[in-house]
């Protein structure tokens, strides 16, 4: 399912026991109002910050999977939920939410966090929204990672979905008009569907389903930003980058297809592209050891 444009993941697991540690919850004055974000880890060394997924959806899938507790060990490991989304503000009716913004809300988090520069780690639109950060601001991204990230121009990002599983895609458009009219069991049954599209592993993506909480999607938030990002081709850009990037893909992500990737990886300069092999979109809990692995051999390098 695309929700909006790219509807790049939509994933919640509620009080996922997996989460060895309990993050530091706390508040910082955004441009347009108190931004949420949480602290795993210590120490006073360049942070590690994660970008989620959506646009339209909070931090929370993330903490579906344990690995950011042993990134944290080496470092503070930093999520935030995105504005009008989780516990950070709420958007007023008719508020703007554009990718500028956004980008200013990651800034805001970066300067919270007393960090002149940090690494980056972005997830499906989070990738595209790190990348269009760097490219405003190259000085601050020490690292930067794109996972199963969207691609530069938004319209350009391949999906599989119809050539893979059809059958959802046809279950999925027969509740499209209700969704779109408001009909939240309609818009809920269609995220669900779309998720079960988003696995390797049979047995993770039914154990995921299993907690997974429809609250955690705005599709106006989605709305306003699916709008918002048309407007942009980040190509020119990334060809810039000198920072190190890893580029990152699950071999049978639906969502995001594994050659959007390669494209960025060839791209960037100087870019390292890794395959999970065993992963759909989202390795970090499909393949955690070895994602774990593959984020901390490229930030000791």
């Amino acid at each position: 399912m695309r929700i909006g444009r790219a509807g790049l993941v939509a994933l919640v697991v509620a009080g996922s026991a997996a989460v060895a540690a309990e993050p530091t919850g706390k508040t910082f004055d955004g441009p347009g109002g108190k931004i949420w974000y949480e602290v795993r880890g210590g120490g006073t060394g360049r942070p590690l910050i994660i970008v989620n997924g959506g646009p339209g959806f909070d931090h929370s899938y993330l903490v579906s999977s344990s690995v950011w507790d042993k990134l944290a060990k080496n470092r503070r490991v930093v999520m935030y939920d995105q504005r009008g989304m989780g516990k950070s503000y709420a958007l007023a009716a008719g508020a703007q939410n554009t990718l500028e913004e956004q980008i200013a809300d990651l800034d805001g988090l970066r300067a919270a966090l007393g960090a002149d520069t940090f690494d980056l780690l972005g997830h499906s639109y989070g990738g595209y929204l790190a990348m269009a950060y760097t490219a405003r601001n190259p000085q601050r991204v020490a690292h930067l990672m794109l996972l199963d990230s969207a691609a530069p121009k938004w319209s350009e990002t391949i999906f599989l979905f119809n050539q893979v599983f059809p059958e959802s895609v046809e279950r999925q458009n027969s509740l499209g008009f209700a969704a779109e009219l408001g009909d939240k069991a309609a818009s809920d049954a269609t995220i669900k569907e779309y998720l079960g599209t988003l696995f390797y592993s049979p047995e993770k993506r039914d154990a995921f389903l299993k907690g997974w909480n429809p609250a955690a999607f705005k599709r106006e938030v989605n709305a306003a930003l699916d709008k918002d990002l048309a407007r942009y081709d980040l190509n020119p850009e990334i060809r810039k980058f000198k920072m190190p990037t890893l580029v990152m893909t699950g071999r049978f992500d639906m969502n995001v297809a594994p050659l959007t990737a390669y494209k960025m990886a060839q791209a960037i300069p100087g870019a390292r592209f890794v395959v999970f092999e065993k992963s759909g979109h989202l390795p970090f809990l499909e393949e955690p050891d070895a994602f774990a692995a593959a984020v901390e051999d490229f930030l000791k390098r």
